[in-house]
């Protein structure tokens, strides 16, 4: 056991999520550091109980080998869903605090939406946890805060920009944008160098340019209809879904219509999400792009000038932050995008710092959002892809329950009591529901890695449907099955599914394969995601056409597809359980996210802000005035 874990003492029945956290002391973040091998020029703290791991460490490390790869999917989930971030938790505290494997955790920073909405947070449950579970559930280390501000500048400097345009000539937009210094001389700032290239123009100063090239530097002439940048705020607020601005009086005429979205949908989020390097950010901030021109050119964040001032507001969000599990293994917490919106998976640099950690023979466990339909193919198909990185195992979490409901079961729903039928012996139901695990495996093994079933344990699921589970993920292809109790009984529980994830990763022996090549159409891209899903084609509405073609033109085809899709199935219809086939998959409008490298179609309803229940986790939440203590999280 590695001298940083600590021996839980677990009680029955299971308390509290918050009550859990809050009965365990957490180490000083320098020991988890420590038993890295992390030294102190490495790591900034933030606090005692967080700390960011500097990007630097890889100029030291990064010729090092890698440990294992393994990612966490799930089945389709239902709205309670199925412990997958505890199993990750789990899995780790198994392979840290029982395997004496090194090992770290990487998960994305949760989002004030669930955690304040319907779901709750994210810091896994029960004996499997990250800790301080307040504080990785709440503002953690503001990165989710910068990404907002960077969002909210950008998108000020478009509605900025075609005000100012709009009131002025060519000429004093010129003047204005190069104003001369004291001697009466202009000169292009840097930023400005990006956009005279990407405009084919080579001169250096702006006296030289032609009335013609003056112009066409100075003028954005961005067509309002077009602009895709909206605001966001990381709060489900449902009445921003549609809004209007530029009522002010000093605005008249400026009227237009635009909407907010969840934060965690912010194209920033996915860029650092992707990114490889600070250098490589810059870049892909510059690159994002937010309309087009009226002539159909892209107006990227760099044509505005405010490329740089994006990357400054996200220097300190880039470096990912280090936490601890309640049995005192490693966890690395970074960036936050949703699956069902965004394409759902924590940071590449995380993943990479955490590889270079761990060394060979190291077990790096990172978490892939809802079910293998959309987390896992997004990981394999997009960061994967900008990674370089393979894993050697892939866990789908299942459970009794959503099988059931699979099956054919009652609905379920966040809020309600159970039916019976969840909570009383029906192999049947189970059995019939286990169609969609054999798909989530076939699926996911055709990326050429080695498929574990973890079945996650509740205390009302009998030995039968457990063991039919097991024999069900078997027989449909699964390296291996193992039933588990790590909610109940922390990293103890689980010990049974590190050594088949052990095994698993020293037999991968094939190689990545993706789900399509990046040199086909945008449509033939979308289609192969379709017939994954068990489509039988897809339909376009007009809309999706339009923006197909446009950014076919616009020389954007060669990117990876990431759908904006329901959870609840491998449909677009959440109430279509089960593996369901032979539908057609709707596509109701098609995004593009060039900075962070992909196009995502809108698929069905699907809606980039959610909205609250009539009773939020939020009834819940309070302090304990008297020790200022967070209670009702969960």
């Amino acid at each position: 056991m590695g001298k940083t874990t600590r021996k839980l003492e677990v009680v029955s029945p299971v308390p509290a999520d918050i009550d859990i956290a809050n009965s365990v002391q957490p180490l000083h973040i320098s020991e988890i550091a420590q038993e890295l091998s992390l030294s102190s020029q490495h790591y900034d703290l933030y606090g005692k109980y967080k700390a960011k791991v500097l990007l630097s460490v890889l100029d030291e490390i990064g010729g090092s080998e890698d440990g294992y790869y393994v990612v966490v999917g799930g089945i389709t989930p239902t709205p309670l869903g199925e412990g997958k971030s505890t199993t990750t938790v789990g899995l780790c505290q198994a392979l840290g605090a029982f395997l004496d494997k090194k090992v770290v955790t990487c998960v994305r920073q949760p989002s004030q939406g669930p955690t304040f909405g319907i779901k709750g947070g994210a810091a896994g449950g029960g004996y499997s946890q990250v800790i301080p579970m307040d504080e990785f559930n709440l503002h953690l280390t503001g990165d989710i805060h910068a990404i907002t501000a960077a969002n909210n500048l950008l998108a000020a400097a478009i509605d900025t920009r075609i005000f100012h345009e709009s009131t002025q000539s060519d000429k004093a937009l010129f003047n204005r944008l190069c104003p001369p210094n004291k001697e009466g001389k202009r000169k292009f700032c840097d930023i400005m160098f990006r956009r005279l290239k990407k405009l084919g123009i080579d001169k250096t100063a702006p006296e030289d340019l032609t009335p013609e090239e003056s112009s066409k530097f100075a003028r954005l002439d961005i067509d309002p209809a077009s602009v895709t940048w909206r605001r966001v705020m990381d709060v489900n607020d449902r009445f921003l879904r549609k809004i209007t601005i530029g009522q002010g009086p000093e605005e008249k005429g400026m009227v237009r219509e635009t909407a907010f979205d969840i934060s965690v949908a912010s194209e920033i989020m996915a860029v650092l999400a992707l990114t490889t390097s600070l250098a490589d950010m810059r870049e892909r901030l510059g690159k994002m792009v937010v309309g087009n021109s009226k002539a159909g050119d892209p107006v990227t964040a760099d044509d505005l000038g405010v490329g740089g001032a994006l990357t400054v507001l996200m220097k300190d969000a880039i470096n990912p932050t280090l936490m601890q599990t309640l049995e005192g293994t490693p966890v690395l917490v970074h960036a936050g995008p949703f699956a069902n919106i965004a394409h759902g998976n924590s940071s590449i640099v995380a993943d990479k710092i955490a590889l270079k950690l761990v060394g060979p023979g190291g077990f790096v466990v990172t978490e892939a959002g809802f079910g293998s339909d959309i987390g896992t193919e997004k990981f394999m198909n997009i960061k994967c892809r900008y990674s370089g990185l393979k894993p050697q195992c892939a866990v789908i979490v299942a459970t009794v329950r959503a099988l059931k409901m699979h099956g054919g079961g009652p609905q379920v729903t966040a809020g309600r009591p159970l039916d019976k039928a969840y909570v009383t012996e029906n192999l049947g139901l189970v059995e019939a529901g286990c169609v969609n695990l054999a798909r989530h495996i076939s699926n996911t093994k055709a990326y050429g890695v080695n498929v574990v079933v973890a079945v996650n344990a509740f205390s009302t699921d009998t030995e039968a449907e457990l063991n039919a589970v097991k024999n069900a993920a078997l027989a449909a292809g699964a390296f291996d099955s193992v039933i588990c109790t790590h909610h109940a009984h922390g990293g103890k529980g689980a010990v049974d599914l590190g050594i088949a994830v052990q095994k698993a990763c020293e037999n991968a022996t094939q190689s990545l394969k993706f789900l399509y090549p990046l040199d086909i159409g945008i449509k033939d891209k979308i289609e192969a995601i379709a017939k994954s899903y068990g489509a039988d084609g897809v339909e376009y509405s007009e809309e999706a056409e339009k923006q197909i073609e446009m950014y076919t033109k616009q020389g954007f085809t060669n990117l990876p597809i990431c759908m904006a899709k329901t959870q609840y199935s491998f449909s677009h219809d959440a109430g279509k359980k089960g593996a369901p086939s032979g539908f057609i998959l709707p596509i109701r409008d098609v995004r593009a996210s060039i900075g962070a490298g992909f196009i995502y179609p809108l698929v069905g309803t699907m809606s980039t802000m959610p909205g609250l229940p009539t009773r939020p986790c939020f009834y819940e939440i309070d302090i304990d005035t008297s020790t200022g203590k967070v209670i009702g999280l969960s």
